[in-house]
């Protein structure tokens, strides 16, 4: 699957033209702390290949998804072991304003309307 123009987490993120603070990296999945969070704790998990969102994976991308849950569940184990509680989702259709699928991750107050 190619990168369609304008993907935001392929064009910025993951191309490295924005400086953004990791939390975790490895050969497959990047998550990192959302430079504008709506919680006091907010971090964006994604994978490395582009798929538009999770209707889009396939049985090739099993692998992908274990790791992706193996990585959500590290992240949001860290935020209820430091702070008690997390939410984790995706969002598809319209609630999705960049077509790279992607989790939210977050805890605490919410700092801004989503």
């Amino acid at each position: 699957m190619t990168t369609p123009i304008g993907d935001f987490y392929c064009d910025k993120i993951l191309s490295r033209a924005l400086d953004v603070r990791i939390y975790f990296e490895n050969d497959d999945v990047f998550a990192f702390h959302h430079s504008n969070p709506i919680w006091e704790e907010h971090v964006v998990l994604l994978p490395k290949k582009h798929l538009e969102s999770l209707l889009s994976l396939e049985e090739a991308d099993n692998d992908l998804l274990l790791e992706l849950m193996r990585t959500a569940k590290m992240i949001a184990g860290d935020f209820m072991a430091r702070y008690g509680a997390a939410r984790v989702y995706t969002n598809l259709g319209d609630y999705q304003s960049s077509k790279h699928l992607h989790w939210h991750i977050g805890s605490g107050k919410q700092l801004r309307p989503y």
